[in-house]
């Protein structure tokens, strides 16, 4: 199964925060923007490169640039905490947003929202989505990037947190798609809810909690 887990201090104490119940919203947002900054160093080093030929204050010289187009598309809302991480390392990556939810009683994925163009002008999509529970919206933002005309193996999900369960069923459905992810955690309550997780990263991130 292709699945990258981080294996990094600084990256590990970050999760420690994230799971915190007492972590605030600001130190919540940080910390996913800094482990997702690892995920997208790592998940970016075996990009294909291209020879690049240019002229600094002092001379001419040679090196290399990163060759297919990048595109990021993060999964509404909470893949939003990713996107600014990730751009930092592609600039010019074009943002293509999913809307999908999962509904509380039958934990099936709900598509609401999709800006993809009628067709791919990228090569490779980075889908960001913090946290996989039974992994039923990653599939479903895959089929979706599927139909739109990506490869799976041209796919790769970077994550923060991810059920066990949840990375076995992307695998059942999408064998060659490459995971990245910081930590994995070997249960799901009875909900569907990562154990012992970090709650809802959504929630958590835009401070939108019931008391």
């Amino acid at each position: 199964m292709p699945v990258h887990v981080l294996s990094h201090p600084v990256a590990n104490t970050h999760i420690c925060r994230l799971r915190q119940a007492s972590t605030s919203p600001k130190d919540f947002r940080e910390a996913i923007q800094q482990i997702s900054l690892f995920l997208g160093i790592e998940a970016t080093r075996s990009l294909e490169e291209k020879p690049f030929e240019g002229e600094s204050p002092v001379g001419k010289f040679r090196g290399t640039v990163v060759k297919p187009r990048i595109g990021l598309t993060p999964i509404l809302r909470a893949g939003l905490g990713m996107s600014d991480a990730l751009l930092s390392l592609v600039h010019d990556a074009p943002v293509y947003h999913l809307g999908l939810f999962r509904e509380k009683v039958s934990l099936q994925p709900v598509e609401y929202y999709s800006k993809l163009p009628a067709e791919p002008p990228v090569d490779i999509v980075y889908l960001l989505d913090p946290l996989i529970a039974t992994g039923g919206t990653a599939c479903a933002a895959l089929a979706m990037l599927v139909d739109w005309g990506l490869a799976p193996i041209n796919v790769k999900i970077l994550c923060v947190l991810a059920s066990q369960d949840g990375l076995d069923k992307i695998n059942q459905e999408y064998p060659g798609v490459e995971i990245w992810v910081a930590a994995v955690d070997p249960n799901l309550s009875d909900r569907g809810i990562v154990k012992p997780g970090l709650g809802d990263a959504g929630d958590r991130l835009f401070n939108t909690i019931r008391p």
